[in-house]
């Protein structure tokens, strides 16, 4: 077997974060390897640890998490389950949102609490510098200028590599480039719901990665009979794989992270970087609505 072939998420094609870091661009989101609500530890720990052994096996190098997941729970997962790191591999979290209660979140920049964030990431983390360190919500409660002002600080520290943002606006991703420079932007974005094509427009122009999150969402596309079925059927694949696919044909900024509590899925879910799509089933993908 080749090399892509022992390692699919190769397949996927490499992308350079902020120009110098490279990776594949099928990653590993690490939220689902906690409890119901994102919160607390997971059902089957044993099994959360083999998923993120069987991702860098299956190769992927960009494992996606944040301090809130669990919360902390996915770091000190990760750090268990892979420390010491292969040196391509690359892990983004991400603070500056507080879980208070399952489900729910509360977006907090005051620049002291960001770089406790940052400080306590890289303890859990067992790491010296965080590679893509994103502010999890933009906070409207704190200037902008304080919280990027700060995350900018610590990468001159070296302590952060690279810079993300989540859930923004075109706008908020301009302004905040006048206070650091700006390597990554995560939002919501799928086969079904694409409100931020504007976002991922304006990240390939200006050479930035759109990493989309719940990018699995399929809903009544994938019903028998419908384009994405058919699709699926003709590539001997589920309806969630050709939504992978269509993700990483869709632009080469585009870094998908799905994620996963199951090594069953998560092969499932990688093997959708082996699917090629044509130009006509993108065309038709286009004009689809969710």
């Amino acid at each position: 077997m080749t090399e892509t072939g022992e390692r699919p998420a190769h397949h996927s094609g490499v992308y350079r974060i902020g120009g110098d870091l490279p990776v594949h661009r099928l990653g590993f989101g690490a939220m689902r390897i906690t409890g119901p609500g994102v919160w607390g530890e997971p059902a089957d720990r044993g099994e959360a640890i083999r998923v993120l052994k069987r991702a860098v096996e299956l190769g992927i190098d960009l494992i996606d998490t944040a301090d809130a997941y669990g919360p902390y729970v996915s770091e000190d997962l990760i750090a268990e389950a892979l420390h010491p790191y292969p040196d391509e591999l690359v892990i983004a979290t991400k603070g500056g949102f507080v879980r208070t209660a399952p489900g729910k979140w509360v977006p907090v920049g005051r620049p002291e609490y960001l770089r406790q964030c940052v400080e306590m990431s890289l303890r859990r983390l067992k790491l010296e510098r965080i590679d893509l360190y994103q502010l999890h919500r933009i906070d409207p409660k704190v200037p902008l200028a304080d919280q990027l002002g700060e995350l900018r600080a610590l990468q001159d520290e070296g302590k952060i590599r690279h810079i993300g943002l989540s859930e923004v606006t075109v706008d908020e991703i301009k302004a905040s480039r006048e206070h650091a420079p700006i390597a990554s932007v995560q939002n919501l974005y799928n086969l079904t719901e694409r409100k931020s094509q504007d976002v991922l427009e304006y990240c390939e122009a200006e050479d930035i990665a759109f990493i989309p999150w719940f990018p699995l969402a399929t809903g009544d596309l994938a019903k028998p009979g419908s384009p994405v079925a058919d699709v699926a059927s003709r590539h001997g694949a589920t309806p969630a794989q050709v939504a992978l696919a269509w993700l990483l044909h869709r632009s080469p900024v585009m870094l998908p992270i799905p994620g996963t509590s199951k090594v069953a899925h998560l092969e499932d879910n990688v093997a959708a970087a082996t699917i090629s799509l044509s130009p006509e089933e993108m065309t038709e993908f286009e004009e689809l609505t969710g």
